[in-house]
């Protein structure tokens, strides 16, 4: 049974950050700049993992993640 805190309507957005390191920084990226506009978040999932090519060399790890907050009407 949920508790009484947990119920309510979540809404759900898909977000990509971008890392020259790592997918795993590229992720913490995505999630930290949309805690600057969304508020109580709830659950971050990585949807897809890809990278940026160039010149046959990696520049750039991008992380799809699947974001879920609070919905307030």
């Amino acid at each position: 049974m949920a508790k009484k805190n947990d119920e309510g309507v979540y809404k759900i957005v898909e977000v990509v950050g971008v890392s020259e390191v790592s997918w795993e920084g590229a992720g913490r990226q995505a999630v930290q700049t949309a805690a600057k506009s969304l508020r109580d978040l709830r659950i971050a999932e990585v949807m897809k993992m890809d990278m940026r090519v160039e010149n046959g060399k990696v520049v750039a790890f991008r992380t799809r993640v699947s974001l879920s907050f609070k919905y307030e009407a």
